[in-house]
């Protein structure tokens, strides 16, 4: 349907000397090459982890939203840059032939928003695909206003002005939604997570002394991680673990969780940091007394 309609305008763009068709041409050509990687990344994402690559293939889609961001942010550059062009110098527009293909493009586009706007809740690929279709359709609603204003008063500077608001528009969006993707490849905190939250409630819960080496991150969209360290006051680890990740997950909708927990006298079941000098005793060498021991013999 989008490449349909790409063509039409492409043809109807040359044919009638009209920038905003060729524009929203433009803006449908990365839909369709969106589009078509969005849906591959989909399909790359579900092939199984590998030694190689324990967190399988997620990241393919933040990959595809990367590229549709970069494609945006040209096209909107393109469209400002010619519509600078055409004000400095006017040409001649058929107005009835846009008007007819510019009202095409709009029902086709709205179809696809429709289609799109489910997905793009959850989905930072599918987002970047349903705004670029709404891109679209201010595109299409645009040139429609122009090919009006020309046929009404005969302005043909109607043409670039409007092609002009349409890439200022285009703006905004792309860069939302490359900030949003670089902020998952810089493994940044969810912007739905408040870390201080997090922490505080993890200190709260029974057991637990402190908190310490905490990471939040994105691995793809809806797939939060997190890792950190532990210090439980005297409860068993296996109970301290129990309840921090079952907060986690009711409280945060944190799923996948590394979680080292330490107690403070490191006397619980062996769980150590990697500061500890006991993590570095040979086996067989348990106890502070042997350790001691151990080391002071190995100075002499």
């Amino acid at each position: 349907m989008a490449l349909v309609s790409l063509i039409a305008e492409v043809v109807a763009g040359l044919l009638t000397g009209s920038l905003a068709l060729l524009a929203d041409s433009g803006h449908l050509l990365t839909d369709v090459l969106g589009l078509t990687m969005a849906l591959a990344a989909i399909r790359f994402a579900r092939r199984p982890a590998t030694p190689g690559k324990t967190y399988g293939f997620y990241r393919a889609e933040i990959l595809a939203a990367l590229v549709n961001s970069v494609l945006l942010l040209a096209v909107a550059g393109w469209i400002l840059f010619e519509a600078y062009q055409r004000l400095s110098r006017p040409t001649e527009i058929n107005a009835w032939p846009m008007l007819l293909v510019a009202l095409g493009a709009l029902v086709m586009t709205l179809i696809g928003a429709r289609l799109l706007h489910q997905g793009a809740q959850t989905s930072l690929n599918m987002r970047g695909a349903f705004l670029e279709v709404v891109g679209d359709l201010l595109g299409a609603v645009g040139t429609v206003i122009a090919a009006l204003v020309i046929l009404t008063t005969g302005w043909v500077l109607a043409d670039p002005l409007v092609s002009a608001v349409i890439g200022v528009l285009i703006l905004p969006r792309a860069w939302s939604l490359l900030r949003s993707v670089v902020d998952v490849l810089l493994e940044a905190t969810p912007r739905h997570l408040d870390m201080q939250a997090i922490e505080s409630a993890m200190g709260a819960v029974p057991g637990v002394d402190s908190v310490h080496d905490l990471h939040v991150w994105t691995i793809t969209s809806g797939f939060d991680a997190m890792s950190g360290h532990v210090r439980a006051n005297g409860r068993p680890s296996e109970d301290v673990l129990h309840d921090v990740r079952r907060m986690l997950s009711d409280r945060f909708g944190i799923e996948h969780m590394t979680l080292q927990v330490e107690s403070v006298d490191h006397a619980d079941d062996g769980a150590c940091c990697i500061t500890d000098p006991r993590c570095f005793v040979p086996t067989g060498v348990p106890t502070p007394a042997k350790w001691e021991h151990w080391r002071t013999g190995q100075e002499a």
